[in-house]
């Protein structure tokens, strides 16, 4: 008699941590990170300059709105002038099929190395990024954006740039 509560407690025991585990592996893909290479300031002959960056999403914190689902993002990018921008916003994301339609707004940190003077340290970049599907945990796209200061600083001369985007879910 014990032996087959023993037996049935085991196979209950089993039975629940599959399920976690099937639960586990759906939350997994909670992360996206986005890494990036383009063309920083291509309007701008005299200070274009290539960049790199990176951004991670954490999609356990998306929020319905009323713009659609907001989701926190943080990223960095750097140029080969040694100018760098790291940052910290909101995106959304539209989804159109495979085509994924992502805008975004980013208040951040600008340091001017050697590259373009942006007229201040705090600068603002909107953005927005089109991507397809490649599986279902990774997306090939391609984003535009504009970093400015809004005017905080003495000058604004802003700067845009294109990227292309490699981005996968874990």
């Amino acid at each position: 008699m014990n032996l087959k509560k023993f037996y049935f407690s085991l196979l209950f025991v089993f039975f629940a941590f599959s399920i976690n585990a099937e639960e586990l592996k759906n939350n997994n893909s909670s992360n996206a990170f986005n890494v990036y290479t383009g063309m920083f300031d291509f309007s701008d002959d005299g200070k274009s300059s290539t960049l790199i960056g990176f951004q991670h999403q954490n999609e356990n914190l998306n929020r319905d709105t009323f713009l659609g689902n907001l989701s926190p993002i943080t990223g960095g990018l750097f140029t080969a002038d040694n100018a760098g921008y790291i940052y910290t916003g909101v995106q959304a994301q539209y989804k159109v099929g495979a085509l994924n339609i992502t805008p975004s707004f980013t208040p951040g940190l600008y340091h001017e190395g050697d590259g373009k003077d942006l007229g201040h340290m705090i600068e603002f970049k909107s953005e927005v990024q089109l991507s397809l599907n490649l599986s279902q945990n990774s997306e090939l796209g391609f984003s535009y954006n504009h970093i400015s200061n809004a005017s905080i600083g003495d000058k604004n001369p802003g700067a845009n740039s294109y990227m292309f985007n490699f981005i996968k879910n874990f």
